[in-house]
Order: C-alpha cells, then sequence, then structure tokens
C-alpha cells in the first residue's frame, strides 16, 4: 500500500482535471477541465468575445478579455479554486501546483536516499519545486498535441493500471479501485492521470526521440576519445525482481514464494527479465525494469558478491530467500578488470550520447509548442521556462459553444515542419 500511496503522489503532479471543493470538507469532486457544462465558467482566449447569436451574425471589434483568476460556483459565487496558468483552453490550479511541488520534494528524497548530505537533499528538493509549474506547463502542452495527433492509448493504459495492481499485490481491478478511492483519490482522476503520462510519452517518442539517431562512427568516436572512463575494476551490472514477506502470514509467504518460481521460470523460458520486474517487483526499482546499479567487490553482501561475480552476462540467479523477501537477480553486464572493450560499453555510450541529445531536443519542442500555444500564467508564480505573466483576473461565465476556438490548425514541427505523423 505504500507504493501505492507513492504512485497517487506522482499522479498528483500530473495536469488533472479541477477538483472543485468545499472549504468545510476535504473529499475532492471532480469537473474535468475538458468536459466543462454549460453552468461552469469556460474559458475563453483573450481577443475573442463571447459567442451570442447575435455575435456570430454580426462580428464584434476583437477586444482583450482577461483569463479568470478563480473558479467560481455560478449558484452561490463562492471561489472553489484559484487559477494560477491557462495552457490554451486548458487551466493550472494552485492544488494541482501544490501537488507537484510535493511529488517534486517526494522524488529528491528518494533520488538521494543513502547518498546525499542534507545540504545537497534541500538543493535537490529546491530545483525540483522550481520547476514544478513549467512541468505542469509541459505536460499541459504535450497531452494536448497528443489529442490533436490522435493518438490511442487505451490498451497501454490498462496495461499500467494492471502493472499498479500486481505491485501492490491486489487482487482484481475493482480492488484496485477501492484501494485508490481510499486514499481520497477520484478512480476517473487516477486513470486519467495514467493516460495523461502514457500520451505525453508517445509524444516525446514519436516527436522528439524518433528524430535522434546515433551511429556507430559516433560511439566509436567516443570511445576513442574517453578510453580511460573505461578503465575499471571487476564489476557487475545488475537487475533484481523483489517479492516482499514482511509482514505477511506463513500461507502467504508459501504463495509469494511460489509468484517467485513462476516468475524466474518465464524469465528462464524466455521472458524479458525487465518486463517482469516491472510487473511484478516489489522493488524500489520496478519502474526503471529492476536495474540496480553497478558494482565492484566489496559493495554487496559476501554472499551476493560470490554468486554474481561468477555469473556472465545476462545470467539470472535461482531464487534467493533474504530477511526481506525472495530475490532474483540478473547480471546485466560482467566488465573484467582493466580497459572495457568498445562492445561491452558501447550501450552505455548509446545511452549517455541518446540522452545528451534528447534534453535539449525536448526543451526545442516544448519551446515550439509554447511559441503555437496561448500560455498565461498568474504575476507571483514562477514558470522558468518562460511565458506569460499576465494579470489573470475573474470573467463573466461564457456559452460552452467558446470552447472550440482551440487553435486546431497550428503546426508544431519540431524542424521547421509538420512531422509525418499521417495526419
Amino acid at each position: 500500500m505504500r507504493k501505492l500511496l507513492l504512485f497517487l503522489a506522482f499522479c498528483g503532479a500530473l495536469p488533472i482535471a479541477i477538483l472543485a471543493q468545499d472549504n468545510s470538507a476535504n473529499t475532492p469532486q471532480p469537473k474535468p477541465a475538458d468536459r466543462q457544462d454549460k453552468s461552469t465558467p469556460a474559458l475563453e482566449k483573450p481577443g475573442m468575445a463571447p459567442e451570442t447569436p447575435e455575435a456570430t451574425k454580426t462580428p464584434a471589434p476583437a477586444k482583450k478579455a482577461p483569463a479568470p483568476a478563480t473558479k467560481v460556483d455560478p449558484n452561490s459565487g463562492r471561489v472553489v479554486e484559484e487559477i494560477i496558468a491557462r495552457v490554451n483552453n486548458e487551466i493550472i490550479t494552485r492544488s494541482e501546483y501544490e501537488k507537484a511541488r510535493t511529488a517534486a520534494a517526494d522524488e529528491a528524497k528518494q533520488d538521494c536516499q543513502g547518498h546525499c548530505t542534507p545540504e545537497q537533499l534541500q538543493i535537490a528538493i529546491e530545483d525540483g519545486q522550481k520547476n514544478a509549474l513549467r512541468t505542469l506547463i509541459d505536460q499541459s502542452l504535450l497531452v494536448q498535441r497528443g489529442k490533436d495527433m490522435g493518438l490511442s492509448v487505451e490498451p497501454d493504459v490498462i496495461k499500467k493500471l494492471d502493472q499498479v495492481r500486481i505491485q501492490n499485490n491486489i487482487a482484481s481491478m475493482e480492488d484496485l479501485e477501492k484501494a485508490v478511492s481510499a486514499q481520497g483519490v477520484n478512480w476517473e482522476d487516477f486513470k486519467n492521470n495514467i493516460r495523461n503520462g502514457v500520451l505525453t510519452q508517445r509524444v516525446i517518442g514519436s516527436e522528439v526521440g524518433s528524430h535522434i539517431t546515433i551511429g556507430h562512427d559516433e560511439i566509436e568516436k567516443y570511445y576513442n576519445e574517453h578510453k580511460a572512463e573505461f578503465v575499471r575494476p571487476e564489476q557487475v551490472a545488475l537487475r533484481s525482481i523483489e517479492i516482499n514477506t514482511e509482514k505477511k502470514l506463513p500461507e502467504e509467504i508459501v504463495e509469494l514464494k511460489k509468484k517467485a518460481e513462476t516468475t524466474l521460470k518465464r524469465i528462464k523460458d524466455g521472458e524479458d527479465f525487465a518486463e517482469m520486474a516491472k510487473r511484478f517487483s516489489d522493488g524500489s526499482t520496478a519502474k526503471q525494469g529492476g536495474f540496480l546499479g553497478v558494482y565492484k567487490r566489496g559493495e554487496l553482501s559476501k554472499e551476493l558478491e560470490d554468486t554474481v561475480f561468477k555469473m556472465r552476462k545476462n545470467e539470472v540467479t535461482d531464487v534467493m530467500e533474504t530477511k526481506q523477501g525472495f530475490l532474483i537477480l540478473q547480471v546485466l553486464e560482467h566488465y573484467d578488470e582493466g580497459e572495457q572493450s568498445l562492445a561491452k560499453v558501447e550501450p552505455e555510450i548509446t545511452d549517455k550520447l541518446y540522452s545528451a541529445r534528447m534534453e535539449p531536443a525536448m526543451r526545442e519542442y516544448v519551446k515550439t509548442l509554447r511559441e503555437q500555444s496561448y500560455v498565461v500564467i498568474k504575476p507571483g508564480f514562477q514558470d522558468i521556462a518562460g511565458g506569460g505573466n499576465s494579470e489573470i483576473q475573474e470573467v463573466s461565465a461564457t456559452p460552452e459553444a467558446t470552447k472550440k476556438s482551440k487553435k486546431a490548425h497550428k503546426k508544431y514541427g519540431l524542424f521547421g515542419k509538420k512531422p509525418d505523423t499521417g495526419l
């Protein structure tokens, strides 16, 4: 259940629908911004007059209208949520922003666990929180782009939900829904957050990642120019699948051992270790395919060291019993002492060169999306990537039809022209 809580916290950092909250109650009620009814104030881009029958017949001169600063209950006039940014026809609320800041702090703590000083941890938290609003805006732009591209991600959403269910040892999807609701999170919002995450990754892969190619000549050139980096002691790169048995009853432990043995058999029968780790591991690295890191002699327990340093690349251990549960390890790579061959470090170099290109390409792509979108931010809130800083004020409700004014004609090509996406 702790993993589920962390997952819920992570999802809170993604763009979600407005949760209209009464100040006297803590239970959120979903009110998705893209499904507003006519009683909810619709968002209107400055320069677009409210669409009325008269306005459709006689166009009025363009008049700049401020974006709303709050979501207002149309019946009582009571403010139920503060709007701090608007991205085209989507909005970002203060509660979403605060959740994103909390998630950034939690992520920094998890990343720094065991190898950061208190000062380094504080810097990591501050950096993550400083980027929170930019991340929310970027995610909103990417999700909107995915919808414009007509991407269908429902099979992946179902797969992700099933992974969450398995990782939390939950019997059925109905039980998962109950567990999510018990944490005070609306089930539809939970699924939508996962959907947005999958959609974002699909857009990045299609629009950015697919344009990045790393040739063998580049890899070889890097290797020859950085050979000192590849002179190393004997090391092993490890992946793990961990089945937790803490606080379990004896009969439950028997079933969990069977689960570990079945997982091992599936790996030996040819299924991918990383995929099995994502689906079945209880370890903190499950989302990374179980990757633990690279270890030299003396950094592991004697029992584990004696086992894994005798193994070759891609070999898998038997199911091992530990104090915490059952453990399966895979030697992803075994580096001999001395200068490593190009063949052994080629995947490492490829990842390094790809990452070095991916980040600036991603920033350039999102910059293009921003330039072709309407982004306005309430003064006092920091968006380090830039963007509007116009005063966001409350405006009166406008008809639902004004939502149709989204700029559907824009092209979002990263390289000066619209990519070949079949649109």
